[in-house]
């Protein structure tokens, strides 16, 4: 089976995120969001203005594409224009969403404490209670080891949480 060749701009915009150590799922996501641009425009995206790319973020604000999925893509076609085409004054003025923020769930004691009655065992209670306590995420939880647990300074050590970031966290019940 042979691959699709790839064209001179996309392989020079891979080549430049490359470079720059970009995670390959923000590769994936910034070649989508450049060849949806494409699409849209019916033509390489190198030939574009700054009035096509406004239209394209009209097309996407009223084809009800999500605010993320909006400022992803602004974000991969600013990284086209200034980084790999070398032309930052047409990107300059595009803007991103806003979206509000939202506040997040707090549970009351009562229902945090239903929530660790319904765990199954002690290890699962001892892992609810931690991921809850410290604001961790599932998969930083379940790469947790006995090691990265400081009790006399009171910290947890996440080690490759999310973007492949360490980083220390307080443990539940130390007030900060």
């Amino acid at each position: 089976m042979t691959e699709a060749p790839i064209s001179p701009l996309r392989r020079r915009m891979i080549e430049d995120m490359t470079m720059r150590k970009f995670a390959p799922r923000t590769q994936e996501g910034y070649i989508r969001a450049v060849k949806g641009f494409s699409a849209f425009l019916g033509a390489s995206p190198d030939t574009a203005g700054f009035e096509d790319l406004r239209r394209y973020q009209l097309h996407l604000v009223s084809s009800h594409a999500g605010v993320p999925t909006i400022n992803h893509t602004v974000t991969a076609l600013r990284f086209l224009f200034t980084v790999t085409l070398r032309r930052p004054e047409a990107v300059a003025r595009l803007p991103f969403i806003r979206e509000p923020r939202r506040l997040p769930i707090v549970l009351s004691p009562e229902e945090v404490a239903r929530l660790l009655d319904a765990a199954p065992g002690l290890k699962y209670k001892a892992a609810l209670s931690v991921a809850y306590g410290a604001g961790l995420r599932a998969a930083e939880v379940a790469s947790l080891k006995v090691a990265d647990i400081d009790s006399t300074r009171m910290v947890i050590r996440v080690e490759q949480g999310k973007g492949g970031k360490s980083l220390p966290r307080r443990r539940p019940g130390t007030g900060t």
